[in-house]
């Protein structure tokens, strides 16, 4: 359905994703053709009946959805559908749109009293339109220098707002028009910045630029719209532009690079076009350094240059790093050990005492092992003696969860990655594809990085840069988690490789050993199903682990509430928000996180007098509810109190909290995260969070 009229209000406007809420006055002329349309009697509104949706529309309607660029003044003409919103009724949720140019001068003076040409406020937008009438666009486009007769506005000024006003409208033209290309409007400013005044022209000449300036673009329509403007099926930038998409769907599934023949059957299946013409363009990119080929145990591989570059540079400042003096190295080593066994009154394993010298012994150590073998106590070892010895400890991991949980096991300050690395000042989709990122090197003489499976190729990068030739580095974490979100799988190709030293414990500790949970999760690696009942009856287990054999959808959901509510309580006290997490696969259907988040908010944190609520867009976020936070923000502002007074910036992607406040009058909401960082969110940056009763397992991997 289309509507057409003039924003006269913007209630909500997100700058981060142009998401907005906003008044339209609508055109008559429009309700009464559209009443008229006999094509809409198949459209039925939410109360089955169009006729009264038009009926009721007065002339104004609350529109809603993704729309950049979009002022008060604006004349829309939108497409789309009514949606109910249980709060506020009717509203029409847009699609599409297209920017129109003002219809009227006092559409024109309000769009330009607030399209933010700086300069140009009421007064003076008054002053043009009343200067120049109904002749004020062609002013703008044709005659610029006139704005100068406006008291105020000097000729240098008159060009400089006249040409803002272009470039806007140039962009508006650039929304609409990728629009087609299935990219969706919060890219055009990207795109525009990029490609400039001729931006439509040069897409138009080469629709292929988009797969290079737009991550994750739908190849298939992009190439069906080139296809379309007469662009052969063999030209070279069709061929060399499936030869990327295709290395580019490498990487989103966490691969660095794809086998020769795998990729060009892949493309000759993805454009229809012959070998030859898909290799003699492989040669091209190879020899414009696009791509790197690289034979391996006789296989062609083919990487994105990137990410080959991103690979090479990790190999390489490993193994100076490695085979560089070791000049942290601690003499009496041994003597020093057997000391702090004796005043820590424990007795560490034979495996733990060859990790511990390892890392003494080599500038790069990996140590790996499974749940409950011991790699906390090596690190807390390790960390006690080179302090013991005026040495320098920096502790990290990749997510701030994991940077809690090692600074809880160790009593030392751990920071995440990308903290310790200050990479806040670049956005996430430049540290994923950029080589070149300037880091913070590392003041230390140790630097002990755990959860090391979670650390991707980039990251990785950007950590061996920051690193001082003579720092030792140690990586600790498990190959048998889940490898990174992000391309590669570090830690299993750096022990792989066999050439940096890696120490492997395989001994579960007495403790940990009456963990079902840990004995399971080495019994599944070993390809060994989950203890049976003679096994468990015979040893003394902790009751930690239970298994539930159901494949009933409705069985399934109804444990996963009746656990959650009231089950666990009375079994063990657990309380759901403090030690109860909910995992499954997927965000869609009944057993996904977006309906269980929903009925296990109404089970855990139903609604009441006492707690204040916020609807955000398909979200109603209450007091009490566990969120989580789900993209990095550097700048936020947050304090903590305890044990002591302490500030700082930054929340980022994985960390969970609990919403404490909701603040009706100021249009915020406080947040207290799991390290106890307290946030005040605006309801305009409600987008950053959501619900975390339920995660997937790979938003899991972030914890």
């Amino acid at each position: 359905m289309e509507l057409q009229g003039e924003v006269i209000e913007i209630i909500y406007k997100n700058e981060l994703n142009s998401y907005c809420i906003a008044v339209l006055k609508l055109d008559k002329d429009i309700i009464n053709k559209n009443k008229s349309n006999s094509n809409l009697s198949e459209q039925i509104d939410i109360d089955g009946n169009i006729a009264e949706i038009y009926t009721n529309l007065d002339n104004e309607m609350t529109i809603v959805g993704y729309l950049p660029f979009v002022n008060i003044g604006d004349t829309l003409k939108v497409v789309g559908k009514f949606v109910e919103h249980p709060e506020y009724g009717k509203q029409f949720k847009v699609d599409t749109f297209e920017k129109m140019m003002p219809q009227t001068t006092k559409a024109l003076e309000r769009y330009l009293a607030n399209c933010g040409i700086k300069g140009v406020g009421p007064a003076t937008a008054r002053n043009i339109v009343e200067t120049f009438g109904e002749d004020t666009l062609n002013v703008f486009k044709f005659e610029p220098a006139k704005l100068a007769q406006i008291k105020g506005i000097t000729k240098e000024r008159a060009i400089d707002i006249a040409n803002t006003f272009i470039e806007n409208w140039e962009v508006w033209q650039l929304v609409g028009f990728l629009d087609k290309f299935g990219i969706g409007p919060q890219n055009a400013e990207k795109i525009y910045k990029a490609l400039g005044a001729n931006a439509i022209e040069e897409i138009e000449a080469n629709p292929y630029l988009l797969i290079d300036l737009v991550n994750k673009v739908n190849f298939e329509q992009i190439d069906k719209m080139a296809l379309g403007l007469g662009i052969e099926y063999n030209n070279e930038k069709r061929i060399r532009s499936g030869i990327k998409h295709a290395l580019n769907m490498t990487t989103y599934n966490g691969h660095c690079c794809t086998r020769y023949d795998s990729l060009v059957e892949f493309v000759r299946k993805l454009l229809n076009v012959s070998e030859n013409d898909i290799e003699d363009n492989i040669i091209s990119m190879k020899a414009k350094e696009d791509i790197v080929l690289e034979e391996r145990d006789n296989t062609e591989w083919v990487y994105l240059y990137q990410y080959y570059k991103a690979e090479t540079e990790v190999a390489r400042r490993l193994i100076e790093l490695d085979e560089y003096k070791n000049i942290k190295k601690i003499d009496r080593f041994e003597k020093e050990l057997k000391l702090f066994e004796e005043k820590l009154s424990i007795e560490l394993s034979e495996k733990q005492i060859e990790a511990i010298k390892a890392i003494n012994d080599n500038n790069v150590c990996v140590i790996t092992g499974g749940p409950g073998t011991g790699k906390t106590t090596i690190i807390k070892t390790i960390i006690d003696i080179f302090k013991h010895n005026e040495m320098k400890p920096v502790l990290c991991a990749p997510t701030g969860r994991a940077a809690k949980k090692m600074t809880e096991t160790t009593g030392e300050e751990a920071k995440t990655l990308h903290r310790l690395l200050e990479l806040g000042k670049f956005s996430d989709e430049d540290q994923g594809v950029n080589t070149e990122i300037s880091v913070a090197p590392i003041d230390a003489d140790i630097v002990i990085v755990d959860e090391m499976s979670m650390v991707d190729l980039f990251l990785m990068n950007y950590l061996c840069k920051a690193l001082y030739k003579g720092t030792k580095l140690v990586l600790v974490g498990d190959i048998d988690q889940l490898p990174s979100v992000g391309p590669g799988n570090i830690l299993k190709d750096i022990i792989e490789s066999e050439k940096i030293t890696t120490i492997t414990l395989n001994k579960i500790f007495r403790q940990a050993a009456r963990s079902k949970i840990i004995v399971n999760a080495h019994r599944v690696n070993e390809g060994i199903g989950f203890l049976t009942k003679e096994e468990i009856k015979d040893n003394d287990f902790l009751d930690d682990f239970f298994y539930v054999d159901e494949r009933n959808k409705e069985k399934i959901l109804y444990n996963i509430i009746t656990l959650s509510g009231e089950r666990l309580k009375n079994y063990g006290d657990y309380d759901f928000l403090k030690n109860i997490q909910i995992i499954t696969p997927t965000k869609k259907g009944e057993l996904g996180t977006k309906e269980l988040n929903k009925l296990l908010q109404q089970t855990v944190n139903p609604s009441s007098d006492t707690k204040k609520e916020r609807k955000f867009g398909d979200s109603m976020f209450r007091e009490g509810d566990r969120i989580m936070q789900i993209k990095n923000n550097y700048d936020i502002y947050w304090e903590k109190k305890e044990p002591y007074f302490e500030s700082g910036s930054g929340v980022f992607n994985g960390e969970f909290g609990t919403i404490n406040i909701i603040d009706d009058f100021n249009k915020q909401i406080k947040i207290k995260f799991d390290d106890d960082k307290e946030v005040w969110y605006q309801f305009n940056e409600l987008e950053q969070i959501e619900h975390a009763y339920a995660i997937t397992v790979h938003k899991a991997q972030r914890k």
